[in-house]
């Protein structure tokens, strides 16, 4: 089988609160889909779909996760801008400010939208 295409899709309770989060908090290009979706635009070729769901409960997973090129910067950046990062203890650990800097992997640290699903922005590499 050969796909012409993929994309992927989470959902929200609420889809004004949605739009606002990714548009101005997050900087997203946000468009509205003739569905009743919304398409965040993330490149010229990647496009995730936010849907609506009246009894959406939150993955206990990150959904999306967006990798920058400063993870200290992009943190304190979403701080400003009203983001409350995720503080773990235990098999992750995570310091003030939220981010789990590991020998294992890159920094990375969590935050949710305003329906509560789990997002990241993790270190990049370069």
């Amino acid at each position: 089988m050969k796909y012409l295409d993929t994309f992927s899709s989470f959902s929200v309770n609420d889809l004004g609160k949605a739009r606002k989060f990714y548009e101005e908090i997050l900087g997203l290009d946000v468009r509205d889909n003739p569905m009743g979706l919304l398409e965040l635009h993330l490149s010229e070729n990647k496009t995730v779909m936010v849907y609506p769901k009246p009894d959406h409960q939150p993955a206990s997973f990150t959904v999306f996760n967006f990798v920058v090129a400063d993870i200290e910067q992009a943190v304190d950046d979403l701080i400003r801008q009203g983001v409350t990062f995720e503080q773990y203890k235990g098999t992750i650990d995570t310091d003030a400010k939220g981010i789990s800097r590991s020998e294992h992997g890159p920094a990375i640290a969590w935050f949710k939208d305003p329906s509560g699903n789990i997002l990241s922005v993790i270190q990049g590499q370069g």
